[in-house]
Order: structure tokens, then C-alpha cells, then sequence
């Protein structure tokens, strides 16, 4: 019996300090993030990273916009805001996070580098958001997006860049070029070939509105046809 009774009592002082070990745990882990906090910076950075997409939209001028990136851009502010939550003041987990991510290796080709701006964007104001800071998060998403907005006027009002792509004559490329420096403000020949039924030429062109380049390409004798195709370069190439 009293081999029992010990028994017994040895159990329940188990039980209790189980439970006491995970009221603690639970206590501690409440004691850090409360689901107030974190549905607030859940939602803080599903608005940010809103205004971060639509920024991008507006600003974008590509030749073909992927909402896909959009959405990636709303992740990104949405998945780091939490990660800092956890990582806080605990270093060892800062440290455990700094070499998980070391040995990540991202294999997605960003094809414009000012897709890499908006990301790094979006991560920033996670980071913001995380901390807790979100005055400053306010701040810098306004002014960040007031900035873009403004270059991205400016930038629109640039002369638009084309290509034209002609097939002629050899005998007309005088008067092409002489049309070109009365049509347009910028003109660069990228390319010519040469063959025994005529030639094709490829010329960047600047122009400050748009006009009939090539209808008046195709009023000069010996030019077979024209075409004019939207590009995208780099400033002053």
C-alpha cells in the first residue's frame, strides 16, 4: 500500500509540474506576441504592401506588366513583418536566421533591375512593420511612392525610344537618312544587311511626339516597307 500510495504521489507531482512547465512556455511565448499584435502587423503589411503594388503598376513601363510580381511584392512585406517578430532581441535566433538564409540560393532571373528596387521596397517596410515602427513605415512608404510617382512623370515626358525597321533600295538610303534628321530628334543606325534583293536597316529613333515616321518613310521612292516598333533602353545608350 504504501508502495502505492508513493507511487501515486510521484504522478501527480508530474502533472503539476508538466503543467506548470507549459503555462510557463505559454506564458512566455504571449508574453512576446499577442494575436492583437500580430493581426495588426498582418494587416499593416497587407496595406503597405498594397500601396507598394500599386506604385509598381503605375509606375511600370515594360513591355509586358506581371501582376504575378505584384502579388510577389505584397508577400514579401507580408512574410518579413512576422520574421522579425520572432527574431526581436534573441539572438540566437537572428544568428540561426542569418545562416539559414546564407545558404538559400534564389535561381529567378529579375529582368529589370528596378524590380530589385521593389523588392528590397517591400522587404524594407516588413522589416519596418516588424519592429513595430510603424510612424516611420507610414513616412517612408508615402514618400518613397510620392518620389516614384514624380520620376515616373518625368520619365513619360522623355522622348519615346522606337526602332525602324526598313527594307529599301540601296540608292535610297540618302534620302532615308535625310527624312530621319527632319523627322526625329535622335537617330542611331543598329543595324544593316546588305543582300542582292535590297537591304534592311535597323534605326533607333528619339522622337518628342509621336508623327508619321513611317508613312513618310514610305513616300520615298525605293523604300518597300517600314516598321516601327516600341523599345525599352537605358538612359543616354
Amino acid at each position: 500500500m504504501n508502495a502505492i500510495a508513493l507511487l501515486t504521489n510521484t504522478i501527480n507531482m508530474q502533472d503539476i509540474v508538466s503543467n506548470a512547465s507549459f503555462s510557463d512556455w505559454f506564458a512566455s511565448q504571449l508574453s512576446n506576441f499577442t494575436p492583437l499584435n500580430v493581426a495588426m502587423v498582418l494587416f499593416a503589411g497587407l496595406v503597405v504592401g498594397i500601396i507598394i503594388s500599386l506604385v509598381y503598376k503605375k509606375t511600370y513601363r515594360g513591355v509586358l506588366y506581371s501582376p504575378t510580381f505584384s502579388l510577389t511584392l505584397i508577400m514579401l512585406t507580408i512574410v518579413t513583418a512576422p520574421v522579425v517578430m520572432a527574431i526581436g532581441s534573441n539572438v540566437a535566433l537572428s544568428m540561426g536566421m542569418v545562416g539559414a538564409l546564407s545558404i538559400v540560393r534564389f535561381r529567378t532571373a529579375v529582368k529589370d533591375p528596378l524590380d530589385t528596387a521593389y523588392m528590397f521596397w517591400a522587404i524594407t517596410m516588413g522589416i519596418l512593420l516588424g519592429a513595430g515602427q510603424y510612424v516611420i513605415a507610414l513616412v517612408v512608404v508615402l514618400g518613397i511612392s510620392l518620389i516614384l510617382l514624380v520620376l515616373s512623370f518625368v520619365r513619360f515626358q522623355s522622348p519615346n525610344s522606337y526602332l525602324l525597321v526598313l527594307h529599301f533600295d540601296e540608292f535610297a538610303q540618302a534620302d532615308i537618312e535625310s527624312e530621319l534628321r527632319r523627322s526625329v530628334r535622335f537617330y542611331r543606325m543598329r543595324s544593316k544587311t546588305v543582300t542582292r534583293s535590297g537591304a534592311e536597316m535597323t534605326v533607333e529613333v528619339r522622337m518628342d511626339q509621336r508623327s508619321d515616321l513611317v508613312g513618310h518613310m514610305l513616300d520615298i521612292d525605293g523604300v518597300h516597307d517600314a516598321t516601327l516598333v516600341a523599345c525599352q533602353t537605358e538612359a543616354g545608350a
